[in-house]
């Protein structure tokens, strides 16, 4: 939503902002709202993703302490790798 003269709120919501529009979905149910809703078709352009197994202990020492910094496994596995990625190229081949 675009801020302009105008000012434009969603159909259901009545929101303003994207942070209102969440906000009001946080405590409500698109049950109580279907028959306002309208079907629509869009493109979703997800980049590829990729796996990698890890051995089991590994994934649940990794699982652990991403518990503590309260993320998921493969956010913290992503940020470690990309860690350590930057620090390899720093390094003088």
């Amino acid at each position: 939503m675009n801020a302009s003269k105008d000012t434009q709120v969603t159909s259901i919501s009545k929101a303003q902002s994207i942070e209102e529009i969440a906000e009001f979905w946080d405590t409500h149910s698109v049950a109580d709202y279907w028959e306002q809703t309208q079907e629509v078709e869009f493109d979703v352009r997800a980049q590829r993703r990729h796996r990698v197994t890890l051995d089991p202990d590994v994934y649940a020492r990794v699982e652990t302490q991403a518990r503590l910094r309260g993320m998921l496994p493969e956010t913290l596995v992503n940020l470690w790798v990309a860690e350590r990625l930057e620090k390899v190229s720093e390094v003088p081949a």
